[in-house]
């Protein structure tokens, strides 16, 4: 798991860095509407920040899309019916 939350931190990063160059900690935190503290605790996949702050910068970033396709799974020929 830790990997993971990892990617999704740094994939933040990234994002925030693309979006917003100008932007320091402090400033896409007030963005996001978080302390500096989480946002970093954001970026690095701590699993103590609730999904809704993660909803809230996929939203500053215009990513929400592609956010929502998180808990889709692929139907397989092998799946029992719903």
């Amino acid at each position: 798991m830790g990997d993971y939350l990892r990617n999704l931190g740094s994939n933040l990063r990234r994002a925030r860095k693309r979006r917003y160059p100008r932007d320091d900690l402090a400033s896409f935190a007030l963005r996001v509407g978080v302390s500096r503290s989480t946002l970093q605790k954001m970026e690095q996949g701590d699993l103590s920040v609730s999904i809704g702050r993660y909803w809230r910068a996929a939203e500053i970033l215009d990513l929400t899309e592609t956010f929502a396709t998180l808990f889709v799974a692929e139907e397989s020929l092998f799946d029992d019916p719903p």
